[in-house]
């Protein structure tokens, strides 16, 4: 696991770890400060709760070394991220634990610092979990439950044929950032300023759930899902689910002007960053006559959803489409997969 290079001491028991989470929980009241085995939680009337686990570990997701309180950000954002992608308001997460050794004091208190941070910006509380002790890679498993009108959650497998393509944000920052994380030196090959490289290792680090598309979704799209293991890898599992094809226009990608950068010396690298994973930006499904007020809506809320394709009836998968209109051969890796 990532220690502090300064002297520290281990904490001893497990005690002394919830000790150091127990403040995340003071605000509420079903999480009884930790100190029972369960948490209770009473949903509003008219809502369902909506439930996510998605873990982290050293080596796949984060790396020896990295900054407490990103891993910590990352832990928690990337299961936000599934509850935006649902229309969903985060409310609660319990958070399992599993250290290689004993974790030095001053680790777990950054540690917390940044969950108090993420969970301050999504709006949510710790309520429970485990820690135990194992060999292998620090694991980091967040369990989120939120909150949605009885019927509202918006599924990966209900979109329709016709439906527009929208994407959040930007594609590829992550993948690049994971890149320049693993080889610094790619800053200078591909001739990237501090800034820019700064950019999108932040973006691999820290992903931003994009939770002010709440209503947005809710009110006018058929299907969404959150992006995680690669756009292409991501919209197949959205076109097997709703029984449907799509077709992705590879010109019409969102990319940052960091990420854009970095591709003046080879435009054929596009495929390999759409691919690459770890944007958790949201694919969104709209009925053609709702995409102008949903890309309006989008907009009002400070978001920026992109059109980039469409759904239709057909073979279950996607093609993507080059700007003179062929379809291009598929990659051999669509995107990530653990296995």
């Amino acid at each position: 696991m990532p220690i502090p290079t300064r002297q520290d001491r281990a904490l001893r028991g497990e005690q002394a770890i919830i000790d150091i989470l127990a403040p995340l929980s003071r605000h509420y009241p079903g999480a009884f400060g930790l100190r029972d085995d369960c948490a209770l939680i009473t949903p509003e009337p008219g809502t369902e709760l909506v439930v996510k686990t998605d873990p982290v570990a050293e080596g796949i997701h984060f790396f020896e070394g990295d900054a407490p309180e990103d891993i910590a950000w990352k832990a928690l954002a990337v299961n936000v991220s599934d509850l935006a992608a649902k229309g969903a308001r985060p409310l609660a997460y319990l958070l399992a634990l599993s250290f290689p050794q004993a974790p030095q004091a001053a680790w777990m208190t950054r540690f917390a610092a940044g969950l108090a941070a993420a969970q301050k910006a999504f709006g949510c509380h710790l309520v429970g979990g485990d820690t135990d002790r194992r060999p292998g890679p620090l694991t980091v498993t967040v369990t989120i439950i939120g909150s949605v009108a009885k019927g509202g959650m918006v599924q990966r497998g209900t979109a329709q044929s016709d439906d527009v393509l929208f994407v959040s944000g930007t594609i590829g920052d992550a993948a690049l950032g994971l890149a320049l994380r693993r080889h610094p030196e790619l800053a200078t090959t591909w001739g990237l300023a501090a800034a820019d490289a700064e950019y999108l290792i932040g973006r691999y680090t820290r992903p931003q759930p994009r939770l002010e598309l709440g209503m947005a979704l809710r009110a006018y799209a058929s299907a969404a899902m959150d992006l995680s293991d690669g756009l292409l890898k991501d919209a197949d599992r959205m076109c097997r689910a709703s029984s449907l094809a799509a077709q992705v226009r590879l010109a019409s990608i969102p990319l940052s002007p960091a990420a854009d950068r970095t591709l003046d010396d080879a435009r054929d690298r596009l495929m390999q960053i759409i691919t690459g994973g770890d944007d958790y930006e949201l694919l969104v499904a709209v009925p053609t006559q709702y995409a102008a007020p949903f890309a309006a809506a989008a907009q009002s809320f400070g978001v920026p959803v992109t059109r980039i394709g469409n759904l239709h009836q057909g073979q279950p998968g996607v093609e993507v489409i080059a700007e003179d209109g062929r379809v291009l051969e598929p990659p051999r890796s669509t995107g990530w997969d653990h296995f």
